[in-house]
């Protein structure tokens, strides 16, 4: 018999695009397994009801429907990627898995998504350079907050542990490529800058080069469902304390990238020229692209030294390197301009 996958956030970009992926298995042992989606609301509802999965609408906030919606629809394993930076909801997921595997003695996982921001010198990491073999857990807790999704990565692996539940933490670098959900199919940090570059007729880039991680939607929903796999298939796998996934694959340079889009739009008539400006302030940039001030620099300069390993050592294969990504630009134009129908913020269903 099947176990039970819950996929949160399954009306955004990266959780639609994993139950697409999921869906899209032949063989076992995802094949097997009996998917859940859920979502928030009515609308999302009917929207995904056509893929034949089971759609939970649920306040993920709530703690007693979430343990309701985990209990009685008996997930024995959550993926979730509604929110890096709201602790509550992963606490109450958490929790509810603790509670199924008392009902059931039988083992529950919880596969939590964060951000690779967090181990960049802008977004508060003091180490250097990082592998996710480190001893990360220990490294987090000693930097401490105020910072929600470190103070999250760290309540994921405590609370897991104390209600018995195996816990994973995926660090989501930067996402592009046009998803494959049914509700939402744009990432953020790229069709913002479209979108912006477009609206001011201008194509504008940091006072300081970064190069941060980066990963194409395909290969991180694969990635997921490698580990999901190696979970079903009961292979050990690095979890708790050690089990931190740096999901990327290449750099992604943002200064020739902005030089690229400036290509992209001016070849299409739709910037005044192909030359790239540098953004006035980062107040003005984070206005205008409409990510959080406190963030903005982290999000436009960073580049971090991070090594994954783990991922790799699962036996990942991206698919995608910097070169085809940089080749892709117009592709990420005219993404913008076929599906661009809503604007997500910055940390709304993980990217």
């Amino acid at each position: 018999m099947g176990r039970n996958i819950l996929i949160t956030g399954a009306a955004g970009y990266i959780g639609g695009s994993l139950l697409a992926e999921f869906l899209s298995r032949t063989s076992d042992p995802i094949k097997s397994a009996n998917i859940s989606a859920a979502v928030r609301t009515e609308e999302q509802v009917r929207s995904l009801s056509k893929l034949g999965v089971n759609i939970i609408q649920v306040d993920l906030s709530d703690e007693t429907a979430v343990n309701e919606a985990v209990l009685r629809n008996e997930i024995d394993i959550i993926v979730h990627t509604a929110s890096s930076m709201n602790s509550r909801l992963a606490s109450n997921l958490i929790k509810a898995l603790g509670q199924r595997r008392k009902a059931s003695g039988e083992e529950t996982f919880f596969v939590h998504s964060s951000i690779t921001t967090v181990f960049a010198e802008e977004g508060g990491w003091p180490y250097g350079e990082v592998r996710d073999t480190d001893p990360i857990f220990e490294k987090e807790k000693e930097i401490g907050g105020p910072h929600p999704v470190r103070e999250t990565n760290i309540l994921v692996t405590e609370q897991a542990k104390a209600h018995g539940v195996t816990s994973s933490i995926v660090a989501v670098p930067g996402v592009y490529g046009r998803g494959s959900g049914e509700w939402r199919r744009l990432s953020v940090s790229i069709p913002a800058f479209v979108r912006t570059s477009i609206a001011h007729k201008i194509v504008y880039k940091f006072d300081k080069d970064g190069s941060p991680p980066a990963v194409h939607i395909s290969d991180l929903t694969a990635f997921y469902a490698l580990l999901v796999e190696k979970i079903l298939n009961n292979e050990p796998v690095p979890s708790g304390e050690k089990g931190y996934y740096f999901a990327f694959a290449h750099r992604e340079p943002w200064w020739e990238v902005m030089q690229r889009l400036a290509d992209a739009l001016y070849a299409r008539g739709l910037v005044a020229e192909p030359k790239v400006q540098v953004w006035p302030s980062y107040e003005m940039a984070a206005e205008v692209l409409g990510f959080p001030r406190q963030h903005i620099r982290a999000i436009g300069t960073s580049s971090g030294q991070l090594i994954p390993v783990n991922a790799y050592r699962l036996g990942w294969q991206p698919k995608w390197d910097q070169e085809k990504f940089l080749e892709s630009m117009d592709d990420e134009v005219q993404a913008v301009l076929e599906l661009d129908t809503v604007k997500p913020t910055l940390f709304d269903s993980m990217q």
